[in-house]
């Protein structure tokens, strides 16, 4: 069965500025003691989110305004520190489906487009005009145009660029190489089985 083609993610948005937000803040350490990445996304952000007792500080994520925010608005350097793949699953799990920032460490970038999170590049100046119409209506429709290279917001829009390769695999829905990779098991058999040295 083919992956999904995600050519746009829709959703509203919410901004967590700064740059150079590790992947240390995104998930912290200690929280990576997991079989499975499910549940990551109670501890996103945790340190700058909660207290030493576990209390809510104040944090765009703790905001009910943009409890339902489902795109990630950001800095310069975006996932940048260790390449833990726990962080983009924190992401995911959390519920975002999309991330606009200036620009992102390599590997994360990586990581959020094997998980289809598509990874917007927009100019500081642009994303800072995204994030104030959000502030002004947190309701405000927020569209990741992968196809258009495009996020647009109510009646505007700003350039937004995905790299080529990445863009190419959400818009095919090649993204997931696993995935790809046991979708092709019943030629790979086949292949198999007309070889003589694999025969048993």
């Amino acid at each position: 069965m083919a992956l999904e083609k995600i050519t746009s993610v829709v959703g509203q948005a919410v901004q967590v500025p700064g740059n150079d937000i590790d992947t240390d803040r995104i998930i912290p350490a200690r929280f990576m003691k997991c079989v499975t990445f499910d549940g990551l996304g109670e501890y996103l952000f945790y340190d700058v989110r909660k207290d030493a007792d576990g209390n809510d500080r104040a944090h765009p994520l703790n905001d009910e305004r943009f409890k339902a925010a489902t795109i990630l608005l950001s800095g310069a350097n975006f996932g940048c520190g260790s390449s833990r793949e726990h962080a983009p699953q924190a992401i995911q799990k959390y519920g975002f489906r999309g991330i606009v920032a200036e620009n992102f460490a390599e590997i994360f970038f990586g990581n959020c487009t094997t998980l289809g999170i598509p990874c917007a590049v927009a100019s500081r100046e642009d994303i800072a005009k995204v994030a104030a119409a959000v502030e002004a209506d947190p309701l405000t429709e927020v569209t990741i145009d992968v196809a258009a290279q495009q996020v647009r917001f109510g009646d505007q829009s700003i350039p937004a660029e995905i790299r080529g390769s990445a863009r190419d695999a959400l818009l095919n829905g090649r993204w997931d190489a696993i995935a790809e990779l046991h979708e092709g098991v019943p030629q790979v058999q086949e292949v198999a089985g007309r070889l003589p040295y694999m025969a048993s």
